[in-house]
């Protein structure tokens, strides 16, 4: 169940599964939690139904502050600390709502008292009433999301254009996030994408969460990307920007900001998802897409119950080309016939392919793994657009005869073959 929130109460999708009453239920309910909220003072770790209310564990802002170093999955010697802190972790992960014997035994394992909200209509059976409540509640409260894919993108020199540039720059970008999001629809592809800004580009992600929420938004990205990259070529002047882009799959948290006497109507991220995708952009090139390396899980249909598949990166890419809806699809009014994205590598003398993988070291010393991504648009007509880097314009890998393939200065390459052979299109 996916709700708006505003300051009057819960409005928008899902909002039509409550009836009157409880439409008038979630506005005094969010009244009632917003004073206990005391303007962000406090968040709420977790919450439960009675006959005649809403039972909840509040907790400082600084709660979690306790369980730093096992919350960020640090190394500690306090074995309760280490077990209280995966046990918060899993606390504020997807659903808040747990049994009265559950919050009762959290708040004696923490020393909390919980606090009573009577409510003027019940919700204890009523499971839409119960949905609007979680989804309220988690806005006033920090949520952790172990798995979700993240894409960002940066616009290329923003700091050395005019204000005027700038912000005709990051209104571009906007309408290419909504016009993707319209050929999603035209597609029957529902993607619920939720955007922040960086400054010089958005974080973009899924609300929606699970294996087909992360194709979805793989998809979504290849459109952006399009209609940035197309739109380009048709402007003049520096109106639409040069992007640099990097989509990932991992951790983060997610909360709301204060904003006067309410938490914000729209959330903001951060974790380990965002600063990989961060650092690598920060040595990527213009145009350049980058693929973080990570482990997930894929669906082998869009049917609902369709088995899930373990895939690594490169797995990844191969499998949403099989789910891809997106052939036919118009992208700043051109037409397309197919839509395709690859990781790239380098041709052997046997005539194979293989992908190269790069590590990026960032200024800390810190080193993660990611992939070159390319994105072939096939046109009706037309010769195709070819988007991201080449691999040729690529730092190539050092080798020593006793160690084999070193780090460049760059990054590194670690080649990893492919049996698989790609067709050659002209760029």
């Amino acid at each position: 169940m996916s709700l708006k929130i505003n300051q009057s109460g819960v409005t928008g999708k899902g909002f039509s599964g409550l009836g009157v009453s409880q439409r008038g239920n979630m506005r005094f309910f969010e009244k009632a939690l917003r004073e206990h909220w005391r303007l962000g003072q406090n968040i709420v770790l977790c919450w439960s139904a009675t006959e005649k209310g809403v039972l909840l564990l509040f907790v400082p802002h600084y709660f979690l502050s306790y369980f730093t170093e096992s919350l960020n999955e640090g190394q500690t010697t306090d074995r309760m600390q280490a077990l209280n802190g995966k046990f918060i972790r899993q606390l504020i992960s997807g659903q808040r709502m747990m049994s009265d014997e559950d919050l009762y035994g959290t708040a004696r394992r923490f020393e909390l008292n919980p606090t009573f909200i009577e409510l003027p209509v019940p919700i204890f059976q009523d499971p839409a009433a119960m949905d609007a409540v979680d989804e309220l509640v988690k806005r006033y409260s920090i949520s952790y999301v172990e798995s979700r894919a993240v894409m960002l993108l940066d616009i290329v020199d923003f700091s050395l254009f005019s204000p005027f540039e700038q912000t005709s720059q990051l209104n571009s970008l906007s309408y290419s996030l909504n016009s993707a999001y319209n050929k999603m629809l035209q597609a029957n592809i529902n993607i619920d994408f939720a955007r922040t800004t960086t400054g010089d580009g958005f974080y973009i992600w899924n609300r929606e969460l699970g294996p087909l929420a992360n194709v979805h938004l793989f998809h979504f990205m290849l459109l952006v990307i399009a209609d940035n990259a197309i739109a380009k070529r048709k402007s003049q002047g520096n109106t639409v920007p040069v992007i640099k882009s990097g989509f990932h799959i991992g951790s983060h948290y997610e909360f709301y900001q204060a904003e006067g006497l309410n938490p914000t109507m729209f959330s903001y991220i951060v974790g380990d998802v965002t600063i990989e995708l961060a650092r690598m952009l920060d040595s990527a090139q213009p145009g350049q897409i980058y693929i973080g390396d990570f482990q997930t899980k894929v669906p082998t249909s869009f049917r609902e119950g369709a088995y899930l598949l373990d895939v690594d990166t490169a797995q990844f890419v191969e499998r949403v080309k099989k789910l891809n809806d997106l052939k036919g699809v118009e992208i700043a009014d051109e037409k397309t016939e197919a839509i395709l994205s690859y990781l790239t590598g380098e041709t052997g003398a046997s005539g194979g392919e293989s992908i190269r993988k790069f590590r990026i070291t960032d200024k800390h010393g810190k080193s993660r793994f990611a992939y070159n991504l390319r994105i072939n648009i096939y046109r009706q007509g037309q010769e195709p657009i070819i988007l991201g880097m080449q691999d040729s314009y690529l730092p190539k890998p050092q080798f020593n005869r006793e160690r084999g393939f070193l780090n460049t200065n760059f990054n590194t390459a670690n080649v990893q073959p492919k049996n698989k052979r790609r067709p050659v299109v002209k760029t």
